[in-house]
C-alpha cells in the first residue's frame, strides 16, 4: 500500500509543477525554489513528517524533502545552539544530499553526451 502512496503523492506533486510550467511565466528553476519554500513551510507545520511516514520514499525523492531536511536541521540547531546554531546546523542533513548530487551528475556528463 505504501507503494500506491508513494505513486500518488510523487505524481500528484509533479502534475503540479507541470501545471505550473505550462499555465504561468515560472521557469523550472523557479519552481524547484517553489517546492523547496513549499517542503520547509509543511515541515513547519509537522505535516511533511506525515507525508514521510505514510509514502516512505515517494516523499523523500522530492526537492520538496530538501525544503523540509533544511528546516529539521537549522531548528535542530536553534534548539542546541541558539541564533548561532541555527545557521550553523543548516546543511548539516542536506549536505549528503548535495555532495552525492554532485558526484553523481559529474558521472551522468562523463557518461552520455547533448544532442548538439
Amino acid at each position: 500500500m505504501s507503494v500506491l502512496y508513494a505513486f500518488i503523492f510523487s505524481g500528484t506533486v509533479c502534475l503540479l509543477a507541470e501545471i505550473i510550467l505550462n499555465h504561468t511565466k515560472l521557469t523550472p528553476g523557479h519552481i524547484t525554489t517553489l517546492f523547496s519554500v513549499f517542503g520547509s513551510i509543511l515541515a513547519f507545520f509537522n505535516i511533511y513528517d506525515f507525508f514521510i511516514k505514510k509514502c516512505n520514499m515517494g516523499a523523500i525523492v522530492l526537492i520538496s524533502n530538501f525544503g523540509n531536511s533544511l528546516y529539521n536541521a537549522g531548528y535542530d540547531g536553534f534548539v542546541k545552539k541558539g541564533i548561532i546554531g541555527l545557521f550553523s546546523n543548516m546543511l548539516t542533513k542536506s549536505s549528503l544530499v548535495i555532495t552525492s548530487t554532485i558526484i553523481f551528475s559529474f558521472f551522468f556528463v562523463c557518461l552520455f553526451r547533448s544532442k548538439d
